[in-house]
């Protein structure tokens, strides 16, 4: 498997024979044999401080896969270059092309391509350096950059930058992504709700349907329902209006029936009646008016005796009046002819009894004073008073006893002075 044998002829002649893995035979000590390796090399190219095509001096390191082919034409231009030689001084062969390939290409490209792009990079120097490491019989399997750097940070400046540009894009994608999952959310919300909105339309339309079939179902029940109730109604109304019709006709035999026995018991109750209520009635009633009668007499008898007694009394009572109106005026004209036969002494002594009594009248509201005080300063006002009291006197006695004391001599005397002393 991983050594190719490259003998020279067996024998005789130069004929060359390649076995790949498996085995071969040669001559003991005729035949030359020699091995190369088959298995896959790993290289590190590197270039230092190599000038871009802007004058930027950057360090590449890459790793490559190589390997001998194993096509026998291919196989012999292998064999040719590096049969004798050891895996290092191989690897040291294809390390310097791949070097020099990879510094060529490095001034062709700026130093954002190679940094930015490093896979188109890697796949530049593969497909320029294929065909020189071919013609020795060996193929790249793979070629990748692994660092790029440089010394006067100019990739770390680029790198900011790309940083910023990166994180200023990933901002606006967030801000994007959000406003699209903003959208997008609102539009499926949007798009649920029609969808929502269209199930309960279509959940309430069945529901309706079904609230009004089971309508239409009970309207349809209660109807027969109801003919079936109005059908055994009627009927029965029926058997009900037969049965009151036999009873009616009970009813009016009845009535015929009870009609003859009450005409009979009226006759019964019309004798009874004149019997036991007319024949006493009518004698009670010729018994209340005899007493009717009687009591109308003996009202208008007593009527006529109550005013014959106060005719009566009327005509005694008047001539009681009479007799003592005649008793008083003849005593008054006997007392008048009395005074007339008095003399002046007899009057003046009638006159004095008669003063206490009328001092006495007079004196009745004085009796509660305790004091009287005549408030006066001048004795012709006091003797004014006094004389008006003299003069009222006589009008006094002659109201309470019928004497006018003015006719008297005494008096005409005594009231005379007195004028005479006031003037």
């Amino acid at each position: 498997g991983r050594s190719s044998l490259t003998p020279p002829a067996g024998g005789c002649g130069d004929t060359k024979t390649y076995v790949v893995g498996g085995w071969s035979w040669a001559w003991w000590l005729i035949s030359d044999i020699q091995r190369i390796t088959l298995e896959i090399m790993t290289l590190q190219p590197k270039c230092e401080d190599v000038e871009t095509a802007e004058g930027v001096a950057i360090t590449v390191t890459g790793v490559a896969q190589v390997k001998v082919m194993t096509d026998t034409e291919l196989l012999g231009y292998a064999c040719e270059q590096f049969l004798g030689k050891t895996v290092a001084e191989i690897k040291s062969v294809i390390l310097q092309t791949l070097e020099g390939h990879l510094r060529s290409i490095l001034g062709t490209l700026t130093v954002e391509q190679i940094y930015q792009d490093r896979d188109r990079f890697a796949t530049l120097v593969r497909e320029v350096a294929s065909p020189d490491v071919g013609r020795m019989g060996i193929e790249i399997l793979s070629f990748t950059i692994k660092d790029v750097y440089d010394k006067v940070e100019y990739l770390s400046s680029l790198g900011k930058t790309q940083t910023a540009a990166v994180q200023r894009d990933a901002d606006i994608g967030v801000a994007e992504a959000e406003r699209d999952a903003g959208i997008k959310e609102a539009d499926c919300k949007r798009e649920m709700m029609d969808i929502k909105f269209l199930a309960d339309t279509k959940m309430a339309d069945s529901k309706r349907e079904l609230e009004m079939q089971k309508a239409s179902f009970n309207q349809e029940v209660n109807t027969k329902k109801a003919e079936a109730e109005l059908a055994y109604v009627l009927q029965a109304a029926k058997e009900q209006q037969k049965i009151r019709l036999e009873e009616i006709e009970i009813e009016v035999v009845q009535r015929k029936k009870q009609i003859t026995i009450e005409e009979k018991e009226i006759v019964r109750m019309d004798k009874e009646l004149i019997a036991t209520v007319k024949r006493p009635a009518e004698a009670e009633a010729y018994k209340i008016e005899q007493l009717a009668e009687g009591q109308k007499m003996k009202k208008v008898l007593t009527s006529q005796a109550e005013a014959e007694k106060i005719r009566l009394i009327g005509e005694a009572e008047a001539g009681s009046i009479e007799a003592v109106g005649k008793a008083e005026a003849e005593k008054m004209r006997l007392k008048a002819a009395a005074y007339l036969q008095y003399g002046e002494a007899a009057q003046t002594a009638l006159v004095l009894e008669a003063l206490p009594k009328i001092a006495a009248k007079v004196a009745a509201p004085l009796a509660r004073t305790n004091e009287i005080i005549i408030m006066s300063g001048d004795n012709s006002r006091m003797n004014g008073e006094v004389t008006r009291l003299l003069a009222e006197l006589p009008v006094t006695v002659n109201a309470l006893t019928g004497v006018d004391m003015m006719k008297m001599p005494f008096l005409q005397q005594l009231t005379g002075h007195q004028s005479q002393s006031a003037i």
